[in-house]
């Protein structure tokens, strides 16, 4: 399947920018990096090389996508017990970037922000 999306360079700005778009977003520094917040939960840290970003994602998806696309997914060791996923900021389009933060937020979005937002982040129906 070919894709028709541009491969418009992604960065660390970026993340930021589309992570705090969407409702109710934070931002807080923590471990000395920038993380994303809805209702306190992280959804979103940006580690100092700026080069990549980690995003909450089930194990089993994460395992999926690590299988499949190796070169933009990776679990880094001292998160592999946890549900989160490293992503290549480099192996990423625009439209990629917004649907693996929007995907992310919806996970750590408390049920109000869900019912207020329906589609933000949902699957698409392709």
């Amino acid at each position: 399947m070919s894709k028709s999306r541009s491969r418009a360079r992604v960065t660390s700005h970026d993340v930021r920018r589309i992570a705090l778009s969407l409702p109710e977003t934070t931002e807080k520094i923590a471990w000395g990096m920038p993380t994303f917040r809805v209702a306190g939960k992280m959804f979103v840290t940006v580690p100092d090389d700026e080069t990549s970003f980690a995003v909450r994602c089930p194990k089993v998806e994460r395992d999926e996508l690590v299988l499949a696309e190796p070169d933009k997914f990776w679990v880094a060791a001292h998160e592999a017990g946890s549900a989160w996923v490293r992503v290549r900021l480099a192996a990423l389009d625009g439209d990629e970037l917004t649907d693996i933060l929007a995907d992310s937020w919806r996970q750590a979005a408390p049920p109000r922000l869900l019912d207020e937002h329906p589609g933000l982040g949902a699957p698409s129906t392709e």
